[in-house]
Formats: structure tokens, sequence, C-alpha cells
């Protein structure tokens, strides 16, 4: 399968002034509106103009952000030192509490947005701009109030200490996850904070086959927009990616520490596996003729997986069966029967995207708090028995929001292409005998069903598949199989 295309459509209708009533229908069945009340914008201005700046100065430190490309929502900057044998990781998370009053239009509001909607240039914003692209990011050249995380690693990458206070810092650089892979990539010498990102972002995924953590390395379906016209993309993370995720997961490994040692807080958490769920998987992997020896445990079988080989890319779709039922659980006074997130193998919390989730702004004041030996403030407090819920209906508006938003574009891009063939692999099967496939090009995945003659659909297999039909209006888009791979690049481009 393909990874980092930027895919070529044929369809000629795909573009952003077609696809704007279908993105319009989505957000009314979803009750959500990129546009605030103009209450909450006034408020937010005036949060804008007068930003409460603590006085701790920071701005010595050269803290660079590394996002996707025209990101302007910059939660997080960074800057590594060594220190000693290890390391002094500086993680600078932006303070939406110095712009947010508790009980106000922006927090209303807030509260009922959950977090920010993604959807290419679809994009329904947890707080107004004014706020989240604009006074709170960690935008290059500004001073911001954040809060900064300062932890300590030994040589192998393990956490000795942290603290969490308020102050002032500056980014000097703005990078995009291309950028700095590309300097990777060019080799050469690199700059210091590139250098020891990668070397703890190494450390740190030691440390998570270590202890068990788990990601499954699926590729993604993106939306890439380009003068007005929108196509789909296929990516994987880079390594700079990898790394970058490794520091917010430090971070959040840290804060679940301090909260669950207080037995105040906010965690995220995903129950441990049914055995019944891996026992299913170990026959599913037999029947992709997949080795997966009695003694070696789930983490260590998902990361032999090449997402990039058929059969492998339909085990690691099966495999995300073990990682549902994630959620958020609030305590206070006594820590929750089930602390642990499973795929991370370790207590674990959101802390490091406040400008675009709820939850991270009422973790970063716990953990502020316990640092500085003061009581957690009242205002986070009562609102914590509520947050899971909140979080929970805004978690299932942003997968439907998204899930929308590429199930339009497939449809509409692959319209005018009813009745064409195209290769896939069958990712996915259900008991009823349909399935799901994964295009090659154009990067999608939709149902499949069974060819008239009623032979079962092969998992983990290339095919060649009809497109039976494809409608913008219900976002709908549906295969059927019909012959053996290889063959729709030679009907449709016959030789002379």
């Amino acid at each position: 399968m393909p990874s980092n295309r930027v895919l070529r459509v044929r369809a000629e209708g795909a573009s952003a002034a077609d696809l704007a009533d279908g993105v319009r229908r989505l957000q009314s069945e979803l009750g959500v509106d990129p546009a605030f009340p103009a209450e909450v914008e006034e408020a937010a201005a005036r949060a804008a103009s007068a930003p409460r700046l603590p006085d701790l100065d920071r701005t010595d430190l050269p803290f660079v952000t590394i996002d996707p490309e025209g990101a302007r929502d910059l939660d997080q900057a960074l800057h590594i030192e060594r220190d000693g044998a290890g390391y002094l990781v500086h993680y600078a998370i932006a303070d939406v509490a110095a712009f947010v009053e508790p009980g106000g239009p922006v927090d209303r509001e807030a509260h009922r947005r959950g977090e920010s909607l993604y959807g290419a240039d679809a994009k329904v914003p947890l707080h107004p701009t004014a706020i989240s692209e604009d006074a709170a990011s960690l935008l290059p050249g500004q001073v911001r109030p954040a809060l900064l995380w300062s932890i300590r690693l030994d040589a192998k990458g393990e956490r000795t200490d942290v603290v969490v206070e308020r102050a002032r810092v500056r980014s000097t650089a703005q990078h995009s996850y291309v950028e700095a892979q590309a300097m990777v990539d060019a080799g050469g010498d690199l700059p210091v904070w590139l250098t020891l990102l990668g070397e703890v972002g190494r450390l740190r995924l030691a440390r998570e086959a270590a202890r068990g953590g788990v990601s499954l390395p699926l590729p993604e379906q993106e939306i890439d927009v380009e003068d007005g016209r929108w196509s789909l993309t296929y990516r994987r993370q880079s390594d700079v990616e990898e790394w970058n995720a490794q520091i917010s997961l430090l971070t959040g490994f840290a804060a679940a520490s301090l909260m669950v040692y207080a037995r105040v807080g906010l965690l995220r958490t995903l129950p441990p596996p049914d055995p019944r769920d891996v026992q299913r998987l170990h026959r599913t992997a037999r029947a992709l003729e997949i080795a997966w020896p009695a003694e070696m445990l789930y983490p260590e079988f998902v990361r032999s997986l090449d997402a990039d080989r058929p059969a492998h890319a339909a085990m690691l779709v099966a495999c995300t069966r073990l990682l549902r039922g994630s959620g958020y659980v609030a305590f206070d006074g006594e820590v929750p029967a089930q602390p642990l997130h499973a795929a991370l193998a370790a207590e674990y919390a959101h802390c490091t995207a406040p400008l675009r989730r709820l939850a991270d702004r009422y973790v970063g004041e716990v953990c502020v708090a316990l640092c500085a030996g003061e009581e957690v403030p009242g205002w986070v407090r009562e609102a914590l028995p509520g947050l899971p819920e909140t979080m929970a209906k805004a978690a299932r508006r942003a997968s439907s929001y998204e899930r929308g938003i590429l199930d339009l574009l497939e449809a509409t891009v692959l319209r005018p292409e009813i009745g064409r063939t195209f290769d896939g692999v069958v990712i996915d099967l259900r008991s009823d005998g349909r399935g799901t496939v994964m295009l090659a090009e154009p990067a999608v995945e939709a149902p499949i069903t069974a060819p008239a003659d009623g032979a079962p659909l092969p998992l983990g297999e290339a095919v060649t598949v009809r497109l039976a039909a494809a409608d913008p209006a219900t976002r709908s888009v549906a295969f059927t199989r019909v012959e053996e791979a290889g063959t729709a690049a030679r009907r449709d481009h016959p030789h002379p």
C-alpha cells in the first residue's frame, strides 16, 4: 500500500466550492458551527488584548515549535538540553487559562464544544481564533504565557524529576514536520534541538517497547487542499512526528504521576483487552498466514507487522479492536480502580493540547497547583466530575465529523468514476460477508460486497473491485469485487 502520496484524482468536480454545501449539511446534522456567538468573540477579543503574564521569565530558552504545515493553533514549544549523562526537556504548553475566565462566555462555549473539529479547510475550533490562533498560540517571536514543564531524564530516557510552573516563553522558530524530516533525511549536521529530539525520541520509543506499550502504524487518510481543490492522501508518521509525539506522551505520563500521587485529577484511560479478543486476533493471524508464536506478546507482535504488506495491513486493522473503550476518568480523594491506559501500559493524561481540547486545560491547572504546593482551584475541582461525559460527547462528535468529511470527499471524487475498476486490499470482514476495501489510488477505504457468484471476500489479499455507487448527498461509496488484482490497469489503459 502506498504512503505519503498526494493523489492525482481524475474527477473534475472535486473542488472546495462543490464540497462546501456538503460540509454545511454535515455541520448542520451534527449541530456544529465554526462561527462563535458575538458575546464569545467579544470576550475573547478583550482577553486577547490583556493577557495575564506570569512573573517567571524563561524567554532565554530558545524554544521551537513543530506542527503540520500552515498550523496557527500552536499548543506546544520544545527545548531540550543535555543534563550530565541525561537530558532536561522543557515543554511549554499554551496557557489557555490566562485568557479564559472560568464560567465566562468563552469557557461556557468551550464546554459546549469540547474539542476542535478538523476536516481540511472546514475546521470548527474550540476557542475563537483571537485566542487559539493569535494571543495564546506559541507563534514565533512572540512572548506568551505558558505552563512550562521541566522534565529530567536519565541516560536511558527514564523520567527522574518533573515540575510545571507558569512562565513567559518565546518561540524562536516554527518548523513543519515535513521541513524537520527533510533536515534529518538530508544528513549532515543537524540543529542541536533536532539532534536531541532524535536522541530522546528514540530512547522513549525503546522505553515504550520495554514497558509493553503499543501503537498501530496504519497509514492515515488525509485531505490535501491546494488551489481550491481537495484530494486524498495516504500518509504515515515520519520519524520526527514519532519523536515529537514521545515528548507529548512523556509529559502526559508526568502529569498522570503528579495527579495520582495527589489523588486528584483527570486521567485518559483504556481498559485491558478481553482475553477472548486476543484469542480472536490469534485466529485472524493464522487465517492470514502471519506467524504469531505463542510466547510473543501482543505489543511485540504489532511491532513486527509491516503496513505495506496487504495481509499485515488487514491484521493491523483487526488489532484496532483492542483499542476500543478509551475515555476519561475524574477523581478527587480516591484513585480510580482502573487508572491505566492499556495501550500505553501506564497511567496517562491529556495535557499538551489545551487550545484544541478542553480537558487539557484542567489537567494543566491541577498539575501547576500541585507543583506550587497550592490548593487545586475550586473552579477546577467543581468541573472535574462532569468532564468525562463532556469529552466523550466531544470525541463522538469529532469522529463523526472527520469521518463525514472523508466520506463526502470520497463520494465526490469518485462520482464520475462509477463503473470503473480499481485495485485494492480487503482489510476487514464482517459476519454478513461484506467488508472494507482499501484502494491503492485514490486513498479510499469503503464498503465492499462479494461477487454475485457468492465467492467469499479474501481478507488481506489484493483484489480488483468495481465502483458500484458514489453519492455525495448521502456521503456513501460502495464497491463490488469483480476479478483478480492487476487487470484493472490493463483494461482501463489497454495497449494499442
